[in-house]
């Protein structure tokens, strides 16, 4: 069975967060592929980007995003960078052809800040993060518009309520 839902959008959008929620409402399990990627690695994400480089980060992370699409039957969130890779992003369509869903959890750079403090942990945001982090956006926006079945804007949203948005619409 595929995920039940798919999660994708930047840092500081609610991923980790609404999927918890959504996980519990749908009683099922949250997957997250940064997670796993730390998990097989034994390092965290930002300790692979300093010592082996994004490339390496990529390629543990394009192989997580499959395994766990090919094996994870409940909620799965993945990394803001994932879905920008092409083999990914194959899986992706294949995986919404098949009936999945994925939703592009949306929000602005106002509303990101105060929930991820753009700070060093985030190897793509050092230098200036709110730039970097718009960059970023202008770069994966057009991306996670075209693989999301549906697009919730998190701003000064609860969790909980984004999560009963999403449980509806794929039920």
């Amino acid at each position: 069975m595929p995920p039940v839902v798919v999660l994708i959008g930047p840092p500081g959008s609610g991923k980790s967060t609404v999927g918890t929620s959504l996980a519990r409402l749908l009683g099922t399990e949250l997957r997250d592929t940064d997670a796993d990627v730390e998990a097989l690695a034994g390092r965290s994400v930002s300790d692979i980007f300093v010592s082996d480089g994004e490339d390496h980060f990529r390629q543990l992370e394009r192989a997580a995003v499959a395994k766990a699409i090919a094996e994870h039957d409940g909620v799965l969130s993945l990394g803001g960078g994932a879905p920008i890779d092409s083999a990914t992003q194959s899986l992706l369509v294949k995986y919404v052809a098949g009936g999945g869903v994925i939703a592009f959890l949306d929000v602005s750079l106002t509303a990101a800040v105060p929930r991820v403090g753009l700070n060093a942990t985030r190897p793509l945001l050092l230098g200036n993060p709110r730039q970097q982090w718009l960059a970023l956006m202008k770069d994966r926006r057009p991306v996670y518009e075209g693989l999301s079945t549906m697009t919730v804007l998190t701003d000064n949203r609860r969790p909980a309520h984004i999560a009963n948005e999403i449980a509806q619409a794929i039920a």
